[in-house]
């Protein structure tokens, strides 16, 4: 384990310091796209200014031919553009793939100013995240950038899982963590084919009517990532950095999309993926607080000071507890607002 003071070193002798905190930015939603289709490319202008972050894919949705091309179009498309307060991430091939140090060198040095997270599939321990911290620091040197690029790693193995505390703490670079329902399922052995939700077999069933045993017994189906959201999210938040969920595989299926983002948006997750436009805007709406609890939240805080102590508003008690999820609320409140004047006028900010 390295000493903690470490952190506040740069791995390489010329390289940016690391950062000290977390730059917590809005991304609501991480929208995929493909450096390879030039069609998609074209529309990519037009689509940065509805998200808060564009992700160049290199790796599973790219076929094993347009490899290079995809990440020639990735860099080609962030030399040619400025995107403003939209970040640029890029997803590299995994750490087992050929493809993964010419997509870090190259990407790097000849973009590393204007890209803020790499993302790293298949991560399964400390190991593969200190090993992409030590490459960043050396070809930051080279490249002279005065800052690091962050690291985003996909939890999508069950080693992964199983070692997800220590993920979250290898780096002062890792700035957040995916889940990755698809390649998670492989791993786990488990029984679905559906790329995130629920499933129609995963149910809970209510106990047998006594004077009816015969009757129907309605059941309930169940969320399949609960448990491993719940983790995600609690290693995150001890160690500082942020949680998203990840893709939604049934494009056509807005409903429970929009239910898969609320259930992650209520238990932490700060943003989704969206693989296809029309994901764009369920994102912006779930990962966006509602306008009445973000004025109910301005109430709470305005009527407890310090927020010491409790009151009783409307009926219902209100203390430090509360205080604190009602600052959570308003700062994020505050923050998406200074990039969407629609919301600032709802949340009257």
């Amino acid at each position: 384990m390295r000493n903690p003071r470490a952190f506040t070193k740069s791995l390489v002798v010329g390289a940016p310091a690391p950062m000290a905190e977390i730059p917590f930015k809005p991304s609501r939603m991480i929208h995929f796209f493909d450096p390879s289709n030039e069609k998609m490319l074209a529309k990519l202008p037009e689509i940065a200014k509805k998200t808060d972050v564009l992700l160049g894919n290199l790796e599973d949705a790219i076929p094993s031919a347009n490899k290079v091309a995809a990440r020639r179009g990735l860099i080609d498309i962030a030399k040619a553009n400025d995107f403003g307060d939209t970040q640029l991430w890029a997803r590299i091939n995994s750490l087992d793939s050929p493809w993964v140090l010419d997509d870090i060198i190259e990407l790097v040095t000849e973009i590393g100013d204007k890209l803020d997270v790499i993302m790293v599939p298949k991560v399964e321990g400390a190991w593969d995240i200190h090993y992409v911290d030590q490459l960043l620091a050396q070809l930051e040197a080279r490249a002279a950038l005065k800052r690091p690029i962050l690291i985003h790693a996909l939890l999508e193995t069950a080693t992964g899982v199983a070692n997800v505390e220590e993920i979250c703490g290898a780096s002062p670079r890792m700035q957040g963590l995916s889940l990755g329902p698809a390649d998670l399922a492989a791993s786990r052995r488990m029984k679905t084919t559906r790329v995130g939700g629920g499933h129609p077999g995963y149910v809970v069933r209510t106990d047998p009517d006594p004077g009816d045993p015969e009757a129907a017994r309605p059941t309930a189906q169940q969320d399949l990532w609960h448990y491993t959201m719940a983790r995600m999210v609690d290693a995150c938040a001890s160690n500082g950095i942020l949680p998203y969920y990840g893709p939604f595989g049934d494009i056509k299926d807005t409903v429970a999309c929009e239910d898969q983002f609320r259930n992650a948006f209520l238990m932490g997750c700060v943003g989704a993926w969206s693989l296809h436009p029309v994901q764009i805007d369920i994102a912006k709406k779930v990962f966006s607080p509602p306008v009445e609890e973000v004025m109910w939240a301005k109430k709470v805080i305005a009527a407890m000071g310090d927020g010491s102590g409790a009151v009783m508003i409307d009926g219902k008690m209100q203390d430090d507890a509360t205080y604190k999820q009602c600052k959570v609320m308003v700062g994020l409140a505050r923050m998406l607002a200074a990039k969407d004047p629609d919301l600032k006028a709802a949340y009257g900010l």
